[in-house]
């Protein structure tokens, strides 16, 4: 098979499209023949060397296509070896490429639960990019986050695959959405899709602006906070709300007053990724409420990895980036 394979930890530069043997038989897993892979900003500090990823290896989470035992159309849900225990992973979890060659290739193998059928109203692309983000934005919103219609929901990072997942579906169960960004261009498209409006920021007093936005400016029922910036996040939440933190793209540390984190009530939420079960959910959701596909930046062909890489992290697109797989 091809495949975009790294043999050494770096930049962009060191995506090389070369092949590589087909994925070995195994009881309990299929091969996956790749329509379509997606990007995710997990992807760079994996590519970096962050995760000790075993080399050579193919980078990527995301990936629809066919399955080739039944010829069925499939998408793989890249949370591998859950466990049993829904509150939390097991010791053996991990996301597919991390250290199981991932999506960036011709052909994937995964465990034969983490296939769904493919969702008939989405093309390949748009099927490659809904698992990572979806299965990690629905047990955020709604498995920790117990996000309820009315409810008021700020989402840090508008622009993002997260965030921009977020918007669609906390608006499609009926909470009221804000957002925020670096631009009001950004701002714009997450009312597109659902959000009432957002705030920049940029600007030093955000949360104080965002609270203004909620009824009485009273502050949040949940914050979404993909991008690591606690403390701000929690100054945006009414009492006794609830701070869901999924990510640390402007921050790997919080300094958190605690007097007046225990006055307020808050609750502070880590989640990542999800189970069979919260991809289920995430499923079910999509068919029963009216949400669009999320939208795609940008596609390259597999062989243009590497400046698919560049455009991910230059941070301008809005939405995600896709690798097409013919």
């Amino acid at each position: 098979m091809q495949a975009v394979v790294l043999d050494e930890f770096g930049g962009p530069d060191v995506l090389r499209l070369r092949s590589m043997p087909d994925p070995a038989a195994e009881p309990g897993w299929i091969t996956v023949q790749l329509e379509a892979a997606a990007l995710n900003w997990h992807d760079a500090p994996v590519r970096r060397g962050a995760y000790g990823s075993p080399l050579p290896h193919v980078l990527g989470a995301d990936g629809a296509g066919i399955r080739a035992d039944t010829g069925e159309g499939v998408v793989i849900l890249p949370s591998l070896r859950w466990g049993a225990d829904e509150s939390a992973p097991g010791p053996d979890w991990q996301i597919l490429g991390d250290y199981e060659r991932g999506t960036y290739a011709e052909l994937v193998r995964v465990p034969i639960e983490c296939v769904a059928p493919k969702p008939a109203n989405l093309t390949w692309a748009q099927s490659a990019a809904l698992p990572l983000v979806g299965l990690t934005v629905y047990r955020g919103l709604f498995t920790r986050g117990r996000l309820r219609a009315g409810e008021n929901l700020l989402v840090l990072g508008a622009g993002g695959g997260v965030a921009t997942m977020a918007v669609q579906l906390a608006a499609a169960v009926g909470a009221t959405v804000t957002v925020t960004s670096s631009s009001e261009a950004k701002i714009a498209q997450a009312v597109s899709l659902g959000a009432i409006g957002g705030v920049l920021y940029t600007d030093p007093g955000w949360p104080e602006a965002a609270r203004e936005l909620c009824p009485g400016a009273r502050g949040f029922d949940l914050v979404l906070d993909s991008v690591g910036t606690w403390a701000q996040a929690l100054s945006a939440l009414r009492p006794g709300g609830r701070l869901v933190v999924l990510g640390a793209t402007r921050g790997e540390t919080a300094v958190l007053d605690i007097r007046p984190y225990y006055f307020g009530q808050y609750e502070l939420i880590g989640t990542t990724m999800g189970s069979p079960r919260d991809f289920a959910g995430l499923l079910h959701l999509l068919d029963t409420h009216d949400v669009a596909p999320a939208p795609i930046s940008a596609v390259y062909p597999l062989d243009q990895a590497r400046a698919a890489h560049e455009f991910l992290e230059a941070g301008h697109g809005f939405g995600k980036v896709v690798l097409s797989i013919d």
